[in-house]
């Protein structure tokens, strides 16, 4: 089991994730959390000051600020305005690293999980990382 505990606002929840494994998502543990109302007034000031910013993205930042909480994001702009409030933002490729190193998944399912996320289309992961990270997979697949 990994050593974090993850959590979404319902608003992103009920928009994102429910009709795509969200049942799934919870069956492993996934908390839907819902804000206070300082907490969405905060959520509407990051969408003023970023109006680019999504409905669920912002209560994500919302959730993870008023709770001490870090925030699992890829997308750019809430990882500029996470920053800016001081709250920690981790990607994908943490995620993965994190699971490599608790030994949760083996390097053969992260090589082709992996894979198949870089041979997207709209895949916008570093490269160089990606890079690193296929050759680490493959390496520890060939030595096992």
């Amino acid at each position: 089991m990994l050593p974090v505990n993850f959590a979404v606002p319902d608003v992103l929840y009920h928009r994102e994730l429910k009709d795509f494994g969200g049942q799934q998502l919870m069956d492993l543990g996934l908390r839907i959390e819902e804000l206070p109302p300082e907490g969405v007034e905060q959520a509407k000031n990051f969408r003023d000051r970023k109006p680019g910013l999504s409905v669920p993205d912002a209560f994500a930042l919302s959730l993870a600020k008023t709770q001490g909480w870090a925030l699992l994001s890829g997308d750019g702009l809430l990882r500029e305005l996470a920053a800016e409030e001081t709250v920690e933002c981790h990607g994908v490729l943490w995620l993965m690293d994190l699971m490599r190193e608790k030994k949760i998944v083996d390097s053969q399912a992260l090589l082709e999980g992996l894979s198949r996320i870089a041979d997207h289309p709209r895949c916008r992961l570093p490269k160089r990382e990606i890079r690193i990270r296929l050759e680490r997979y493959g390496q520890a697949v060939e030595d096992s």
